[in-house]
C-alpha cells in the first residue's frame, strides 16, 4: 500500500511540475510574442515616419494655413472675420465667370472622355483589324511634351491655320476660335485628344478581367448584347468606372497649363476656368480670396467623389459580395 501511495504521490507531483513547466513556457512565449510585436511596432513607425511627416508637412499644414488665411482680412493684420471672404469671392463677377466655365467644361469633357474611352476600349477589345495601330494612335499623345502641344493646337486653330482652310474649302467664313465662343470646343477636343488614350487602356485591362464563362452563359441564355453590357459588364467596370472618373475630373482642372499657354493670364470669357482667377489672385498676392476660392473647389470635388463612390458601390455591391 505505501508503495502504491509513493508512486500516486510521485505522479501527483510530476504531472505539477510539467504543469509549471508548461505554464513557464507559454509565459515565455507570450513575452516572446509581445516582444517581436513590439519590435514590428517600431518598424512599423520607423518606416512610415517619413511618409506620414511629408504627408503632414506638405499637405495638412499647407491645408490649414489655406483655411487661415482664409478666414483673416490679410497674412499680415490676421484680424479674423470668418466667412467674409466666402461672401466676397462668391459675389466676384471672375469668380463666377470662372466657375461657371468650369463647370461646363468639366461637364460635357469628362462624361465624353469616360463613356467614348469605354466604347475605344469595347471596340478594340473584339476582333478588329488593325488593333494595335490603333492603340498606338490612341496613346501617343501621352508622350507628346505641352509645348508640342499648344504648337500642334496653335497651328489648327489659328486664325489663319487649318481647321479655317478647311472650313473655306466648305465656304464657311473664318473664326477667331480662341477669342470667341468657340474656345471651350477647341479645349474639350484638346482634353480629350490627350485623355482618351489612358483611360481606353484602363477599361481595356477591366474588360480583359471579366470571367469568360459568366458572358459565354449569358450568351447560351439568350441574353442580348445590351443586357450583357448592363448587367454583367457595367457590373465589373464599376470600379474601373469610379477610378477613370475620378482622374478624368481631376484631369479637367489640370487642363489650365494648356489653356493658361494658349490664351495667357486673361483669356476670352468662354475659356476663363477656375485656375485662371487663382493664378491671377496668386499673381496680385490676394491670398484670402485665393484661399477661400480653393476651399470652395475642393468642397464640391469632395461631394462629388462621395457621390461617384456611393455610385460605384450601388452598381458593384454584386460583383464584390
Amino acid at each position: 500500500m505505501k508503495k502504491v501511495r509513493i508512486k500516486k504521490l510521485a505522479k501527483s507531483s510530476k504531472i505539477k511540475a510539467d504543469k509549471k513547466q508548461l505554464q513557464l513556457i507559454k509565459r515565455q512565449d507570450s513575452s516572446q510574442i509581445q516582444n517581436r510585436e513590439k519590435k514590428g511596432r517600431r518598424i512599423a513607425v520607423l518606416c512610415l515616419f517619413p511618409s506620414v511627416s511629408g504627408v503632414l508637412l506638405f499637405f495638412i499644414v499647407p491645408f490649414l494655413v489655406v483655411i487661415f488665411y482664409a478666414m483673416v482680412d490679410n497674412p499680415i493684420n490676421r484680424e479674423f472675420v470668418f466667412l467674409d471672404n466666402f461672401i466676397k469671392v462668391f459675389n466676384n463677377q471672375a469668380f463666377r465667370q470662372a466657375a461657371a466655365n468650369t463647370v461646363t467644361f468639366s461637364g460635357v469633357a469628362v462624361p465624353l472622355a469616360v463613356v467614348l474611352a469605354l466604347m475605344l476600349a469595347m471596340m478594340l477589345n473584339s476582333r478588329i483589324p488593325y488593333r494595335t495601330q490603333f492603340r498606338t494612335f490612341f496613346l501617343s499623345p501621352m508622350m507628346v511634351p505641352i509645348a508640342s502641344i499648344v504648337l500642334i493646337w496653335q497651328v489648327l486653330f489659328h486664325y489663319n491655320g487649318v481647321a479655317n482652310d478647311l472650313l473655306a474649302i466648305f465656304g464657311g467664313a473664318k473664326i477667331d476660335w480662341f477669342k470667341s465662343e468657340y474656345g471651350q470646343v477647341v479645349i474639350i477636343i484638346l482634353f480629350l485628344w490627350k485623355n482618351l488614350g489612358y483611360n481606353m487602356i484602363l477599361f481595356m485591362a477591366a474588360l480583359s478581367s471579366i470571367p469568360k464563362e459568366i458572358l459565354e452563359v449569358a450568351v447560351l441564355e439568350s441574353a442580348t448584347p445590351i443586357q450583357i453590357f448592363w448587367h454583367i459588364k457595367l457590373r465589373y467596370l464599376s470600379a474601373t468606372l469610379l477610378f477613370v472618373t475620378i482622374m478624368s475630373l481631376i484631369n479637367s482642372f489640370k487642363v489650365f497649363r494648356e489653356v493658361y499657354l494658349l490664351t495667357t493670364d486673361y483669356p476670352y470669357s468662354s475659356v476663363y476656368m477656375l485656375q485662371h482667377y487663382m493664378n491671377n489672385m496668386f499673381r496680385d498676392l490676394n491670398y484670402q480670396n485665393l484661399s477661400a476660392a480653393a476651399i470652395m473647389m475642393s468642397v464640391v470635388m469632395i461631394i462629388l467623389i462621395g457621390i461617384l463612390f456611393l455610385a460605384e458601390s450601388y452598381f458593384g455591391r454584386d460583383v464584390e459580395g
